[in-house]
């Protein structure tokens, strides 16, 4: 199943679920006592709310605007250098443990929306990222059941401003300007997912492939992260787990590759769909 959340031509906010004839929007009585993704996956009801949008009207996509699958998530956790073609490209060793930093949801669009190079940069970079939403408390499990806490997954795109993520030893001033990242475009239960290992990951900047990995490359696996994590926090429905991103960014490339105004950036995993948005200059 794909669920996805949107404004509705109203304003409203909504969701709901993602068919290939369009998108069935929840019904009011679901809404009602679910008012946004996030609680249908606290109160475990995902089945309910496919039931329940089986017959519902298919809205037009021309007057929706897409917003992330989890529009207020309590935290988005990032993982970087997590894969060995991109840990190769920096010239380091992987890590022993993972590296971990965090970004505010307000950073993050969804699919269709313009994301915005800052006023006090120039050095805007694109990294495409297989993102994993928990569905159920997670404190203290094991890598072998830690896939049973997956909700689904996403497409993520960590725009990073790279001179400020360099500013200190800290990633987050380079991680959360203002519009700077995306997700989406919905957010598909493992069910319609294959394995993760097999999944491929593509960025494409203006149609021309900038990253192309495996999955499989990740130097620390998504059951292995999920339960590192879950011994330090615990992990809430609709917690937003970004796993990394591979070789090809922008930084290491000669000469240097950023995002400008008018450009276009993509990124594609297989099962997950395509996010697409384009650059606009903070104004």
């Amino acid at each position: 199943m794909r669920t996805c959340s949107y404004l509705l031509e109203n304003g409203e906010a909504s969701y709901g679920v993602a068919t290939d004839n369009g998108i069935r929007d929840v019904s009011d009585s679901l809404k009602g006592r679910y008012p946004t993704l996030r609680d249908v996956l606290a109160a475990n009801a995902l089945k309910e709310l496919e039931i329940t949008t089986g017959g519902s009207t298919i809205l037009d996509a021309a007057s929706i605007t897409m917003l992330p699958p989890i529009t207020r998530p309590d935290k988005i956790i990032c993982i970087g250098l997590n894969y060995m073609s991109h840990i190769k490209e920096t010239g380091r060793e992987k890590p022993k443990y993972p590296s971990i930093f965090t970004r505010y949801p307000d950073s993050v669009l969804g699919q269709g929306a313009t994301l915005l190079r800052p006023k006090v940069s120039d050095k805007f970079d694109f990294e495409g990222e297989l993102a994993v939403v928990i569905g159920k408390p997670a404190r203290h499990i094991s890598a072998d059941d830690a896939l049973g806490f997956v909700a689904g997954y996403s497409c993520f795109n960590d725009g990073s401003i790279r001179d400020f993520q360099r500013h200190t030893s800290q990633f987050w001033a380079g991680k959360s300007f203002q519009d700077s990242g995306s997700m989406g475009p919905w957010l598909v239960t493992p069910d319609d997912v294959g394995q993760l290992d097999h999944l491929m990951l593509e960025t494409r900047l203006n149609g021309e492939q900038v990253q192309s990995t495996s999955i499989g490359d990740l130097a620390f696996s998504v059951p292995e992260i999920i339960a590192y994590l879950s011994t330090v926090i615990t992990l809430l429905p609709g917690d937003v787990i970004a796993t990394g991103t591979p070789s090809g960014v922008g930084l290491f490339r000669e000469p240097q590759l950023w995002m400008k105004p008018g450009d276009t950036v993509e990124v594609e995993i297989t099962d997950l769909g395509t996010l697409r948005n384009t650059i606009e200059d903070e104004v």
